[in-house]
């Protein structure tokens, strides 16, 4: 049980993690960037904070007693990941969401992982190297995949939808995929923090949740700031005074709530592992993750008439389960 529980807890947080985006579809009638400042509120703020002080309640004394470089690195790097959630955004009007998705998953996957990897001391020597580097791989094909069967949904259910600067919008989504994968990379260099927790008695599995608010204090200076110039740019502060925008509220919490329940689960699982915890947990939190969210556009009926791209989100989802597995059994040798 002890050996798969950390996998456990990664799996559930990859529902999270697949699920919180259904709350985007209802941001009416809230400007996006109310809408978000609300959902990152509760997200970066107030839900992790709320969750560490209950399982730390000296939180503020172990950070301020951790070391200095870590809670800087980890901050720097949560901040550099805000932009890429920004840049997102911006690459889905040139390439679609499918192809933005594949390629954002692939890369933050990826770089999320052999970042940590390689910083690790005497990484070359590592025996996991072979399944880490196999795992990362296969994931990044199944993500491909995944990828091209959402292009050619949409190439079916919209053909005269296309963009004149598609070249643009490759670049911005390789900046963000790359941007992204930082998140996980802050987590793992805020890892002296979370064992500054762990020597004043506060279990592993909740250790986590130090690293996390240090990384998400300089992810929500990035996404707090963004949205607040455009609530000035567009004088859109009218906006958290719409009529009817309970259901907006609503949503933008749970969203919120799911947002972090998946980071802040799969840092429990990621802890338990040890040193390798970011370097596997973070493509298997992703890749899963990827399959929740096409689950949940199957459902919408995002893939109705649409047979042959959906028998290819198959495969692509198939080789991403194989993946996991992969990594997973990386953690025994």
């Amino acid at each position: 049980m002890e050996l798969f529980l950390p996998f456990l807890l990664v799996i559930i947080a990859s529902f999270f993690q697949g699920s919180f985006g259904l709350g985007m579809k209802y941001m009416a009638p809230l400007k996006w960037e109310a809408w978000w400042l609300v959902h990152v509120s509760i997200a970066m703020v107030l839900f992790p904070l709320t969750w560490a002080l209950i399982a730390i309640p000296n939180l503020f004394e172990i950070i301020s007693n951790a070391p200095t470089s870590a809670i800087y690195l980890g901050m720097f790097f949560g901040f550099l990941w805000g932009i890429g959630g920004i840049l997102f955004g911006k690459s889905v009007p040139y390439i679609g969401l499918s192809l933005t998705m594949g390629i954002v998953m692939g890369l933050a996957a990826s770089v999320g992982s052999l970042i940590p990897f390689f910083q690790m001391e005497n990484a070359l020597s590592n025996p996991t190297l072979p399944f880490v580097m196999g795992g990362v791989s296969l994931m990044l094909i199944g993500v491909a995949i995944t990828a091209k069967a959402g292009i050619g949904k949409d190439r079916m259910q919209n053909p005269k939808n296309q963009s004149n600067q598609f070249s643009k919008g490759i670049l911005i989504a390789i900046s963000c995929g790359v941007l992204s994968a930082l998140l996980n990379v802050g987590f793992a260099n805020a890892t002296p923090v979370a064992e500054t927790a762990e020597a004043t008695g506060i279990i592993t599995r909740n250790s986590s949740l130090a690293a996390w608010v240090v990384v998400l204090l300089g992810a929500y200076s990035m996404n707090a700031g963004y949205a607040i110039f455009l609530l000035f740019k567009n004088k859109s502060w009218n906006s958290f005074k719409a009529i009817n925008a309970t259901k907006a509220y609503r949503w933008a919490i749970i969203a919120g709530i799911c947002w972090f329940a998946a980071l802040g689960i799969y840092g429990q699982g990621s802890a338990l592992m040890g040193e390798i915890g970011p370097v596997i947990g973070w493509p298997i939190l992703l890749g899963l993750s990827l399959i929740v969210s096409n689950i949940w556009a199957y459902r919408s009926g995002e893939w109705k008439g649409a047979k042959k791209p959906f028998q290819l989100l198959m495969t692509g989802l198939s080789l991403l389960i194989l993946a996991s597995i992969i990594l997973g059994y990386s953690n025994t040798i």
